[in-house]
């Protein structure tokens, strides 16, 4: 791609110059074992589940013997969780060679042969033998390398004729009536009870009692509170086959009007459903209406909290029935969790105060998640992101979004995650949040997703949004993630705010407006949430008194261990630094924001990236004989091309990927007793580029130049 010259803007006026490098190929390569120098499998324990299984204990993950246990996760889509006899030895060693110790099955309800599903059948009710196998010899070799399984249940299961489904045509994933209709409720217990009992021969367990297993998903994003607040709950779809997220059928509207009556009568003394009845305007043998969102704000509170009580009571018996189904009647052992707080454009504290009555809460974010729109001249399905960097908006990152759902005395964990493609800022996601989610002492991350599709058909092109397998940017990142995030290297927050709601507060939250987003509790400083930990201490009161705010300096946001700093943001010209005694970072605007940590300095000519170097070893870095340095900016597909807006892709192009190598001089300083140090590029193997370059050393330290050859990702030795 040609080079481009770009005025960046300080508080001082700075002349033009050049910042973004001419991009070079840059394939990651899945397949070559040989490469060793970016190895860090040494942070599994295997096989998985050698001692038993991993359980809650004191709000967080354990090992049978009581040690924290962290995952660190990549969700495998659709085809991508089964592959082939050949394959899946490749990728389970692939995984562990970047440190991936457990991987979330997402959509395994398919049809075969992208899920479970059989296919040659006129119902959903049965499991494909072939495609159980492969996933059986799959998650045994992941087992073997120490990388353990989350099985998801209702994900994406789209029914037929056979089921006995009402409308079966007209219901998408059937969001929202998974938790009410007795026939979806039959068949979800049925899949389940059929996957769980489920013999895998290699690993010689039923994944009920397989302790690699280490966590059960009830259902993906899918919460019948957040159907009500979004309008889709009305009964006006009539279209077949329709998306993710749709409206419900007219017969689902009348079945829920039915028990929504059916409730109020059981629930509520004469006077006050007359009462509710004046409120609703409904005659004495007419149902209760059921609320719209556009009536929200116009609805007296005894209707609208009524209403809202009756969606929460009914998320949280299917929740309960499920678990019971899971952890009693058939006994299974692994950990349960029901789904996910995962719209942060509403709240997410009346899904949460029934799903943090499981095992564990989690939470789903992504920066930018781009928008899908029709082009009305090709007709095709486009996706526009904003494509602005996050290090220019700490206050709605996703460590601000995701914060605000851990609850204490359970662990949390992010199951979706991701900065999706193309965004040119992208570097960024990985290395803030592994450190954030450690400052919040989180128990584990997923990222979404290592891939779509079957291996055999993978290829050296970024295919979607969300794919990070053929990514030459994220897969390095993945790698030095897990040294920050499982070893881990950055210490909890030395304080925790504490919050707790009433239940009124809950229902009302409901109907805050989308300028109290993320948290959804007014008055809430969201720097808190990049300087401590947080957590809910409940959800039925009284309400805790809020932390003052906003506190600190303007530009600039301290974790309270000191570890981690957000600064540069008011002028657009942002920089997260991370500095403990075994990883360093650099994120963001670097070439104008030259911050100098203990171990790592750097000038670099490229306008926005990030630098993270690591030791390979439980020595500080000072002392470390082997570092990992990874250096990464924007990335894409050969002939990719952006619209005029750099909104959205005109053409993705295809292989190879690409990369902006990052170029300049990194300093590494106060290495005690160096008498050498060298740098060596590594390819998408993981294996040497040419020979190493002998760093150089001055007044400042030990001087590295850096970005030829191009890379993502250098192994540093020091001699003493």
């Amino acid at each position: 791609m040609p080079l481009r010259r770009v005025c960046v803007a300080l508080l001082l006026f700075v002349p033009c110059r050049l910042v973004a490098q001419e991009t070079k190929p840059f394939p990651m390569d899945w397949r070559n074992t040989a490469g060793q120098h970016a190895d860090v499998s040494f942070l599994l324990e295997a096989p998985a589940g050698k001692d038993g299984f991993i359980t809650a204990k004191d709000g967080h993950l354990v090992k049978p013997n009581g040690e924290r246990f962290r995952i660190w996760g990549v969700n495998l889509t659709g085809a991508a969780t089964k592959p082939s006899r050949d394959d899946a030895p490749l990728v389970a060693a692939y995984l562990a060679r970047f440190g991936v110790n457990c991987v979330r099955f997402h959509f395994l309800d398919l049809p075969a042969r992208a899920g479970l599903v059989a296919a040659n059948r006129d119902d959903t009710r049965a499991l494909d033998p072939e495609q159980l196998e492969r996933l059986d010899f799959f998650i045994a070799e992941l087992k073997k390398r120490g990388i353990y399984t989350d099985l998801n249940l209702n994900v994406g299961r789209r029914y037929k004729a056979g089921d006995g489904v009402a409308d079966y045509e007209l219901l998408g994933f059937a969001k929202g009536l998974t938790y009410f209709d007795a026939r979806l409720l039959e068949l979800q217990r049925e899949y389940a009870s059929q996957l769980l009992t489920h013999y895998n021969p290699y690993t010689k367990s039923e994944y009920r009692n397989e302790p690699a297993v280490a966590v059960i998903e009830l259902v993906n994003e899918n919460s019948i509170v957040e159907s009500w607040f979004s309008n889709r709950l009305l009964g006006k779809n009539v279209t077949k086959n329709p998306g993710t997220w749709t409206d419900i059928p007219e017969s689902y509207e009348k079945q829920l009007t039915e028990k929504y009556n059916a409730w109020l009568a059981k629930r509520l003394p004469a006077g006050e459903l007359k009462k509710l009845r004046a409120m609703a305007g409904a005659a004495a043998d007419a149902p209760v209406p059921r609320l719209r969102r556009e009536q929200f704000a116009d609805a007296p509170a005894f209707r609208f909290h009524t209403e809202a009580g009756f969606y929460m009571e009914l998320e949280n018996d299917y929740f309960q029935m499920m678990r019971k189904l899971i952890k009693e009647e058939l006994g299974a052992r692994p950990l349960v969790a029901a789904t996910s707080d995962h719209n942060h454009g509403a709240s997410g504290y009346p899904l949460l105060s029934s799903a943090s009555r499981l095992d564990i809460v989690d939470g789903h974010t992504y920066w930018q998640h781009p928008n899908y729109k029709d082009d009305p001249v090709t007709k095709r399905r486009i996706g526009y992101i904003l494509n602005t960097p996050m290090v220019n908006d700490p206050l709605n990152s996703t460590v601000a979004e995701l914060s605000r759902s851990a609850v204490a005395g359970k662990p949390y964990t992010v199951s979706e995650v991701n900065h999706p493609f193309p965004a040119e800022h992208a570097c960024e996601g990985i290395p803030i949040l592994a450190a954030y989610a450690a400052l919040h002492d989180w128990d584990g991350i997923f990222w979404y997703t290592f891939g779509h599709a079957e291996p055999s058909g993978w290829e050296a092109q970024i295919p979607g949004h969300f794919d990070i397998r053929p990514d030459p940017v994220k897969m390095p990142q993945l790698a030095a993630g897990a040294l920050l995030f499982s070893r881990p290297d950055i210490r909890p927050a030395a304080q925790t705010v504490a919050r707790s709601y009433s239940a009124e507060q809950v229902r009302e939250s409901i109907r805050l407006p989308r300028n109290e987003r993320p948290y959804f509790t007014p008055g809430f400083p969201l720097r808190a949430a990049l300087e401590h930990a947080t957590r809910i201490l409940g959800f039925d009161g009284p309400a805790t008194k809020l932390p003052e705010g906003p506190g600190g300096e303007a530009d600039r946001i301290v974790s309270d261990t000191g570890e981690l700093a957000w600064q540069g943001f008011t002028a657009k010209q942002g920089v997260v630094t991370m500095e403990t005694k075994r990883s360093q970072s650099l994120i963001g605007f670097c070439n104008s924001n030259r911050p100098q940590l203990s171990n790592l300095a750097a000038e670099i000519q490229n306008r926005f990236c990030a630098l993270t170097l690591q030791s390979m070893s439980t020595l500080p870095l000072a002392e470390a004989p082997k570092m990992l340095l990874t250096a990464t900016a924007r990335t894409g597909n050969t002939a990719m091309k952006w619209d005029e807006k750099h909104a959205s892709l005109v053409s993705w192009g295809g292989p190879p990927t690409w990369i902006e190598p990052v170029v300049g001089t990194v300093v590494l300083r106060k290495l005690k007793g160096a008498k050498r140090v060298e740098a060596v590029a590594l390819d998408g193997a993981a294996q040497p580029i040419g020979k190493p370059v002998a760093a150089r050393q001055t007044m400042r330290g030990w001087e590295i130049p850096i970005g030829d050859p191009a890379t993502t990702w250098y192994s540093i030795t020091v001699a003493r």
